[in-house]
């Protein structure tokens, strides 16, 4: 294992410290419990966006806090879910009164911890809506998940989602917001060699000099298929059609009723992207993929979504979800309609996203 570090298990606190350091002024650090925050905060009578997950996908979730997306981040050990109480303190350092949303990845321990987390900040007076996000359209399940996981829609919810309460939106109608990406987004992955988790020492998998894996997940779980590698074409239309001509599907999700004072399932169904329907469209390297690959895919990406009548309204082409040093590369489609669009261009300011400001 060759890697830039000191121990293995002071990886996470010493990225953090790092942070701190480097974006001065925008962050803040936590370290016990560990969590990013904005360094504004609280924004008084601002509704709260919080999420987090295992370390090792940079730059989420930590470099989207700031203004116009997250409030605050909390970081895990690297793939592993944050603990309740890293969110009930973050939730307690940037809440400004208007209520707590936690944006929540589909992984079990993930939706688990959070839900404690929610009910420890209820139990504490503020209002808290969770939101799931699962979009990856390779695995119905996976080692770590029931049903899809939660993959490139994330960072468009957050943006999405973002925007709208730095416009004021209440706590309703942020979660509803960021219920619309997930709703009209989906996502495809693929891996060209695995990643090694520091504490591991060694490949979280094999791979052959002329293998991919299709639909891999962000930790490196199995995807649908292992394969010879082909063209950048080849591939990109895969995951895009994956995407495209995945069906319409119905999911049940937990999420708490303010007027039953409880959890309770909720069965939402998702659409399939049709022809005629605008798209923000997403490339996302996984870590150790370069940009000039990346905007070979996007290339490919473009023709396929005209050939099937998506217009593509925006886009975002970089590495935001990585899984450490793995190459490879993941598509998320997000159907946009015109306040979808016009919160994605309002103005943001975060370690990993910025424009407008």
């Amino acid at each position: 294992m060759k890697k830039l570090i000191n121990k293995p298990e002071n990886v996470v606190k010493e990225e953090l410290e790092g942070m701190a350091l480097s974006y001065a002024g925008m962050i803040k650090v936590n370290l016990e419990p560990k969590f990013v925050y904005r360094a504004d905060a609280p924004v008084q009578g601002k509704v709260a966006l919080i999420s987090g997950g295992g370390s090792g996908h940079e730059p989420m979730h930590g470099g989207f806090v700031g203004k116009g997306m997250l409030d605050a981040a909390c970081a895990g050990e690297v793939f592993t879910s944050p603990t309740p109480d890293q969110m009930l303190e973050a939730a307690k350092k940037v809440n400004g009164g208007a209520g707590i949303l936690y944006i929540v990845k589909n992984y079990t321990g993930d939706v688990m911890n959070f839900e404690m987390a929610a009910d420890l900040a209820r139990a504490e007076g503020m209002k808290v809506q969770n939101i799931l996000i699962d979009d990856d359209v390779a695995v119905k399940d996976s080692l770590w998940t029931a049903g899809r996981r939660g993959v490139g829609a994330t960072v468009i919810a957050e943006k999405i989602a973002g925007a709208g309460a730095e416009k004021g939106y209440d706590l309703g109608k942020v979660a509803d917001l960021c219920r619309k990406v997930n709703a009209n987004g989906r996502s495809m992955g693929l891996a060209l060699t695995s990643c090694t988790v520091p504490a591991a020492g060694k490949p979280t998998f094999e791979l052959g000099d002329d293998e991919i894996e299709m639909g891999i997940g962000i930790h490196g779980e199995p995807g649908r298929t292992r394969m010879k590698i082909k063209s950048a074409d080849e591939l990109t239309e895969m995951m895009a059609l994956s995407i495209i001509e995945d069906g319409d599907y119905s999911r049940t999700v937990h999420e708490w009723d303010d007027k039953k004072g409880d959890w309770v399932d909720v069965t939402l169904v998702n659409k399939a992207l049709k022809e005629g329907d605008q798209v923000i469209a997403f490339v996302n390297g996984m870590g150790g993929t370069p940009n000039i690959e990346l905007q070979i895919i996007y290339r490919k990406l473009h023709e396929v979504c005209g050939k099937k009548g998506l217009k593509i309204v925006r886009n975002l082409v970089g590495s935001y979800i990585t899984s450490l040093e793995m190459q490879g590369c993941s598509i998320t489609l997000v159907r946009a309609d015109q306040e979808m669009v016009e919160l994605w261009d309002a103005p943001v300011k975060t370690p990993g996203l910025r424009w407008g400001i």
